[in-house]
This record gives C-alpha cells, structure tokens and sequence, in this order.
C-alpha cells in the first residue's frame, strides 16, 4: 500500500517535470487559447450588454404606434417587467383581463387586435428599444395622440354597456387613457415587496421565459435594483404633484409640471401656488403642415412644430438634459406623416334620426361665418380652409375667459429653464389661449383647453348653465349636441369602472368663458349652428 501511494507520487512529480519540460512554444499555444477563450466570452458578454437597437417599421401608421423616439432610455421599463406587473398585482388588473383585454387596458390604453380578437403584446403607444442588452418599453406620441369612438345604439345609449363597433382613430385625443392613475400606479408599486428580485424574477420568468445564469446574475444585480431606483425617484419627485392636484381623469395630463419636477429637478415646494396646476385636454394632432406658424399649444406659447414636437416629446418621457437621449431621426419621420394627416370625414349628419336641410346648414354656416370663423377657419366642401383673421393668434384671457391655471401654470422662469437647459429657443410667455383650428372637430369633446364642457351643444349655453358635473371616459357619440354621452355625476360617489367624474368647481376645471355671442343665440339659432358644426 505505502509502495503504491509511493509510485503515485512519484509519477506526479514526474508529470510535473513533463509540463515544465515542454517546449515554450507549445506553452503559449495553450495560453493563447484559453486567452481566446476568455475574449470570446468577454465580447460575447460586451455585445450582449452593451449597445441598442430598435424595431424599424415599414408603415408610417405602424411607426406612429410603436416606433421609439428614444424616451426607453431614460424613462424605460424592461419589457419583462412591464408584462409581469399584471401578475404580481392582478387587483388592478383583473377588470380588463376578465373582459378579455389587453391587461393595460385597466388604465385606458389602446390595444390592436388579431383576427381571433386577440390583443397584441403591447399596446398603441408603446415603443420598444434594446438598451444595454435589455428591451426597455415606454411612450411615443401615439398614446396620447389615439382615441376610439363608437355610434350610439338604439334608444337612449347606455355607456356602461356599449354595443356598437368600436373606432380607433390616430390623431385624434386619446379619451381612454388615465395617465394620472398609471402613474400613480407606479408609485404605488415603487417600494412594494413584490417588486424585490426573490418575488419578481420567479414571476417574471414564468410569465416571459427563463433567464440564462448570468442574465440572472445581471438583473438580480442591475436591472432590478436600477428599475426599483428609477421608480422611487419618479414617485418622490412627482408624489407631491399627484396629491397636491385634482385627479386628471382620463384624456387629460399635467403638461408642464411633470416637466419642472423630473428634468429641471424642482421640488414641489419651490413652485409658486399659481403654477402647480396645469392639467389640459390631450389635443388633436391632425393636418399640422397648415399649422406651421401658428401660436401652438392651448396656450399658444410656441409658433415652431419642430419645437413644440420636441417638446411634447419630452412629455412622453424624453430627456433632453442627455444629449443622446432623442431620437431625431424617429421623431422627425412622425413629424413628416402628421403634416398631412386628415381626420376622418364626420359621420355624425349621418347619426341623426332626420337629415338636415340644406336651408338649415346654410343658416348654421352663416352664423359660424358671423361668429367664429376668423378666429378658428371653417370648414368647406374640399376640406377645412384654414384661413381667419385671428386665426392661430392668441386671445388674451381677459377677453376668452376661460380657466387660467394652465396659461398660468407656464412662467417665464420655466421658459428660460427650457432655453438654458433644454436648448428650446422659440418658446414665448404668453397672456391668453391660442384660437386653433376647428378640424377634425367631432372627435375632441370634451371642449375648452381643459375638457370641462362636454358638448358643444353645452359651449352655446352661457357657462352658468353648462353642466357642473359629467362622466368622462365614455367614446359613444353624442351626435345631437356634438360631443361623447356624458351623463351628471355624483363627485362623492365613487366612479363607476372605467369612467371619470369631473367637477368643473376644482381648482383648474373651470368651466367658465367662451362665451362669445351664447347669451344672444335662439334655440333655433343653436340649432342651425349644431347642424353646421356636425360636419367639422
């Protein structure tokens, strides 16, 4: 037994003496390789997470949808996560998956369908973009810019139970989405357990694939621990907004505030009480190449398109404080195809239990012509004719009337944050709201800047007589009174699922101005007029 352990020893040394005997030549052949090897895994490791790429779409619709304009890299959220948030809270959910909806749907977004009526992965408005070696996922411009209506059914519509088909309309303004819950969402999920790498990656791979060891490795050590940051910083910073605001509601978004609060890093205490509301209505975005001049946005508060889809770009997400961060290229393609977008033709004449007469809509044109049309256009038999004397100008707000917050909500001092800051060098201080064209016009109740008239049948009215509250959220056609069905509410009620009580007596809901000639119209007048604007 000692004579073998002996011979073993022996023959290791001498296995030794063998290795340090061999040539140098075939030591740095073997050096050489497992060098090689070492490279390859190395650049295999180096181009796995590192670098970006994005889906490239053929049709400009398809790229208004899903195309990136670069906010993933800034704003992203990995496209595993974004489809395993479902599951880890089905709660919030549950009301769109049992109707078999896409899951997002909870919140309002739009969603394409296959032919078995499937929803696709993503919804409208989501773009995808590979940063570092993981798909991110977040906003382009479509998801504000995307709405759907229907036809009202038989009889008085019911908006809890639709039964027509659904419309899906790119340009219009989104009425579905609540941007105000999903971010308050996010917030809420920010520092939850469920969000830690022991519960989310068993969920996540079992709703999206598995994950190879080092990727386990990776997202354990980064990818989560970088997305739960990300989260708690975007709810430290936008939380106090969130509490310190009336609910948006769907269709409608803070415009500026956000802005000040996550790229010009503000708090929420060093704003002035007059600029922390600013909630508007998602505007149309159709037919922009005859706006080009024209004072843009509510507030009329830039006359550039480039500058103002840059800015709306920085909206959905974009840092423009990282100069990488925009996807010129991206942007400027949407940019291009909005020029000559037109909306769809009204189908809203055709809605009406009796046509109107031609005597009838002469009359209703030559009140609009009277009224209204050199501050908004008009439309023709070819098409709207985007010409008016004060068209694209701004109105001062001592002569429209109308609620201030968001013309206040812009300030000087954030005007020159944007120039320093962001390299916007068109934007101007305005002291009133912008009087936009009129196309397209049956698809953007409610009305006023703010959404806080339903129907224009209810703008006619003098505002002490507009409706104080109403449900938003519905997309049934209301082709009477020109606008979206929406019924009185009870504000201390709780909303039905999927629709919005607006209280047009909080702070920025006013429902006030815009009240040109309304006292002095008959009932036949407003008729004329209605029957006129049903065919914007």
């Amino acid at each position: 037994m000692a004579a073998d352990t002996h011979l073993t020893a022996v023959e290791a040394a001498r296995a030794q003496r063998r290795w340090w005997t061999l040539p140098l030549t075939a030591i740095l052949i073997i050096a050489l390789v497992i060098g090689m090897i070492v490279l390859m895994v190395g650049t295999v490791a180096l181009i796995r997470y590192t670098g970006e790429s994005t889906p490239h779409y053929r049709s400009d619709l398809a790229h208004f949808h899903y195309g990136s304009i670069g906010a993933e890299r800034s704003s992203g959220i990995p496209v595993r996560v974004w489809k395993t948030l479902p599951v880890l809270f089905p709660d919030t959910f549950e009301p769109a998956l049992s109707q078999g909806d896409g899951a997002y749907a909870a919140f309002g977004f739009l969603y394409e369908y296959d032919r078995r009526g499937r929803p696709a992965d993503l919804p409208i408005g989501l773009s995808q973009r590979r940063v570092n070696g993981v798909n991110l996922v977040w906003f382009n411009c479509s998801v504000c810019h995307t709405g759907t209506w229907r036809a009202p059914g038989p009889g008085t519509p019911d908006i809890f139970t639709p039964t027509g088909e659904r419309h899906r309309v790119s340009g219009m303004p989104s009425n579905n989405l609540d941007l105000h819950r999903f971010i308050g969402f996010l917030g809420e999920i920010a520092a939850d357990e469920r969000l830690a790498p022991d519960q989310l990656l068993p969920a996540l791979e079992e709703t999206t694939g598995p994950l190879g060891r080092l990727e386990q490795l990776i997202w354990r050590l980064v990818v989560l621990p970088r997305l739960r940051e990300g989260l708690l910083m975007q709810a430290e910073r936008l939380g106090p907004m969130m509490a310190g605001q009336p609910a948006w509601g769907p269709g409608r978004v803070d415009t500026f505030n956000p802005y000040k609060l996550i790229q010009l890093n503000q708090t929420w205490a060093e704003l002035s009480p007059e600029e922390r509301i600013g909630m508007a209505d998602f505007p149309s975005i159709f037919l922009q190449g005859p706006r080009e001049g024209m004072h843009l946005h509510w507030d009329g508060n830039n006359p550039s398109l480039r500058e103002r889809n840059l800015s709306a770009a920085v909206g959905a997400g974009l840092d423009l404080t990282i100069a990488t961060d925009a996807d010129h290229r991206a942007i400027r393609r949407v940019a291009h195809w909005l020029k000559d977008l037109e909306p769809p033709p009204s189908p809203l004449p055709g809605l009406m239990p009796e046509p109107a007469s031609s005597q009838l809509l002469e009359h209703g044109k030559s009140l609009y012509m009277a009224h209204c049309a050199a501050c908004h256009g008009h439309q023709g038999d070819r098409g709207y004719v985007f010409e008016g004397d004060r068209l694209g100008q701004v109105e001062p707000i001592e002569v429209v009337g109308t609620d201030r917050a968001r013309l206040d909500s812009y300030t000087e001092s954030f005007r020159q944050a944007q120039r320093k800051y962001l390299g916007f060098q068109d934007f101007v201080k305005t002291q009133g709201y912008a009087n936009h064209p009129l196309d397209g016009l049956w698809l953007r109740g409610p009305f006023l800047h703010n959404g806080s008239v339903p129907t224009l049948y209810h703008l006619l009215l003098p505002p002490e007589q507009r409706p104080t509250t109403f449900l938003r959220g519905s997309d049934i056609m209301d082709p009477e009174r020109v606008g979206f069905v929406s019924p009185p509410c009870d504000p201390g009620e709780p909303d039905p699922p999927g629709f919005f009580c607006f209280d047009t007596r909080l702070p920025g809901n006013g429902n006030g101005g815009h009240d040109y000639a309304t006292a002095s119209l008959t009932a036949a007048q407003r008729a004329a007029l209605l029957a006129y604007l049903r065919t914007f």
